[in-house]
């Protein structure tokens, strides 16, 4: 759509708990982010009708609108009025959806780390909870698979499995096996279940026999028709289109809701994914993104495949790994001494494992003491690690495929099947969720992603200011660069940028980087930083520099050991943080003395929590 033909825009997201409107208006020449408003979600009893939620939060929009304009409308009793016309309606509603727990999937392939793992890819950058992946080699018997199918009552299977052209009895063989547990759809009993079959073409007379009939099955191109490659996007396709036909459909209200948006509702954490998607491709960057919830972080990256050329995204989700529901499986997988290594003070390891349990049984509860505030961002710091640490293990190059060697890779010995995820490589590092969009101070947040993800090199920093990611991934479907102009100007929040040399010196205290900065009035800053310390530099947003930054031996910013390399630096509201405290390894002192006074020393350089 042209600039002319859309000059008002309202999304919804309806979450599991919330929904939340936003009113985007073309003004002055610029798409911006005007109004927002809120209302309780409504897909379950009592009022089981998903659109009084969405048309509450939009009548909260109304009465914000007819403060300055009496005669702004945008609702006809319970209907969302389009296209606009003079002060009434909107030309266009779209919308996102997680309530009723969201897209949840089964998927199957033939060798769980080839095919399975490409199933799996395919599901999760659709917006899709996997619950299971099953494979013909993943050590379950038949019949385990099949109480599997039926205990877990997915959404939707997706099934693929061989090359095209090569055998068809193992794929096969998994349909029978999907057939024979006649699986049955968790939204409306009397519907048969979705399958998506995306395998071996020459298969599929002997897939349809066996599904037809007792599922609602969908045939589209293979996900691997070779070795060598991936084509996701057939499968991704099928799965929003059976998403809205099978499984929205069947949930309260979503049908009247279907027929008010002017494109397909898309599954929140799909639409979150298209708005990283596509800031990458406008930005031409490499981009990560998260989103941490109460019950499970999502990670979000778009890198550069250089075997194929061509840049790869890729989402995971962590569904254990959360600030509230989940905060018990945080301490779980981390261990105790992984999260304390964050406290700045002392504190009875007991004492912090009922704080724990405390807020996992109270999940709304949130921090009134700065003790509390400090502990929450500790286990903040361990969920989005461990979920980074499971997204580069999905995020990966494909596996299987015979390489031919050169001279060249006897000294580069990456593998196939290697992550993709290269930090040094990262250009932009976009946080959302409330522990990070609603932390007190903006320098919290920056020190969380940092701690967490460890960029390397130059990297920009970002936070999403009240979740209008979802919003803006469904109308980037519409309008890239109108989702791109509100992303960047009222979404996200720039931090600024952290500048981090790769590397260690044999003791703290020795000089690790210079930073030779060109300043807005034409002067020359420079900051050197010893390895161990860090420094924060303030740069206000908007405001964009030349630097030349140079690493000592034994440091590396991008060009190797010891070479200086110049670079962009981007201002925001925290400023410039140059991390001098090493990488690969990235380490802590061990001793609680020693720990709490180098905690307490970045902290006070990055001014994060003042007057204590």
């Amino acid at each position: 759509m042209a600039k002319k033909e859309l000059k008002s825009i309202l999304a919804t997201d309806c979450g599991s708990t919330t929904t939340k409107a936003i009113l985007i208006e073309y003004i002055d020449g610029e798409y911006r982010q005007t109004l927002r408003g809120e209302a309780p979600t409504t897909v379950e009893a009592p009022f089981e009708d998903v659109t009084k939620g969405v048309l509450n939060a939009i009548k909260e929009i109304e009465e914000l609108a007819q403060v300055t304009n009496p005669n702004r409308k945008f609702l006809d009793d319970d209907t969302i009025i389009t296209p606009q016309k003079g002060d009434v309606g909107a030309d266009i509603y779209i919308s996102t959806s997680s309530a009723g727990g969201g897209l949840q999937m089964m998927v199957a392939g033939v060798v769980k780390t080839m095919t399975g793992e490409s199933a799996e890819r395919a599901a999760l950058g659709a917006g899709a909870i996997v619950m299971d992946v099953l494979a013909s080699n993943d050590g379950r018997m038949d019949h385990e698979k099949v109480e599997r199918i039926r205990q877990l009552r997915p959404d939707m299977i997706l099934l693929s499995g061989g090359i095209d052209g090569g055998t068809v009895s193992h794929v096969v063989d998994m349909a029978n096996l999907i057939a024979s547990a006649d699986p049955k759809a968790r939204l409306g009993m009397q519907y048969k279940l979705p399958v998506i079959y995306a395998g071996n073409k020459d298969a599929t007379p002997d897939i349809k026999k066996a599904l037809e009939q007792r599922t609602a099955l969908t045939v589209v191109p293979n996900l691997r028709p070779v070795l060598e490659r991936e084509e996701l996007g057939p499968a991704r396709h099928a799965i929003h289109d059976l998403f809205m036909e099978h499984v929205m459909s069947h949930a309260p209200g979503y049908n009247k809701l279907m027929e008010w948006t002017a494109v397909p509702i898309m599954p929140t954490p799909g639409a979150v994914g298209s708005i990283i998607e596509t800031i990458a491709k406008i930005n031409k960057i490499q981009v990560v993104g998260v989103d941490i919830g109460g019950a499970t972080t999502d990670v979000f990256s778009v890198f550069r495949n250089e075997e194929i050329g061509e840049d790869v995204f890729n989402r995971s989700v962590s569904a254990n790994l959360g600030m509230s529901y989940s905060v018990s499986n945080v301490l779980a997988e981390a261990g105790l001494e992984n999260v304390m290594r964050w406290v700045p003070f002392d504190i009875d390891r007991s004492d912090i494992r009922n704080r724990i349990k405390n807020k996992m049984i109270r999940p709304t509860t949130i921090p009134h003491a700065l003790e509390e505030l400090i502990i929450e961002q500790a286990i903040a710091r361990e969920a989005l690690r461990l979920a980074f640490e499971q997204h580069k293990a999905l995020a990966e190059g494909l596996k299987g495929v015979q390489r031919q060697r050169t001279v060249g890779d006897f000294v580069d010995q990456t593998e196939s099947g290697a992550t993709l995820v290269n930090v040094l490589n990262l250009n932009m590092l976009v946080g959302s969720g409330g522990v990070l969009s609603h932390a007190p101070r903006r320098q919290q947040t920056a020190l969380m992603m940092i701690d967490a993800f460890l960029p390397e090199g130059v990297t920009q920093l970002a936070v999403d200011s009240i979740f209008m990611m979802p919003h803006l991934g469904v109308l980037s479907q519409v309008h890239p660069e109108a989702a791109t102009e509100v992303f960047e100007k009222d979404c996200m929040i720039r931090l600024g940028t952290c500048i981090a040399p790769v590397g260690n010196a044999k003791k703290e205290g020795a000089k690790c980087v210079t930073v030779e900065i060109d300043m807005p009035d034409g002067t020359k800053a420079t900051h050197s930083v010893n390895y161990g310390d860090m420094l924060l530099v303030p740069l206000p947003v908007g405001v964009n520099v030349q630097a030349t930054i140079t690493p000592e031996r034994g440091f590396d910013m991008g060009e190797g050991n010891g070479k200086p390399v110049e670079d962009r630096l981007y201002g925001g509201v925290t400023g410039i943080v140059i991390d001098a405290r090493g990488r690969q390894p990235f380490t802590i002192p061990t001793d609680d003395t020693e720990r709490v006074r180098k905690l307490r020393e970045w902290h006070k350089a990055l001014n994060i929590y003042p007057n204590s």
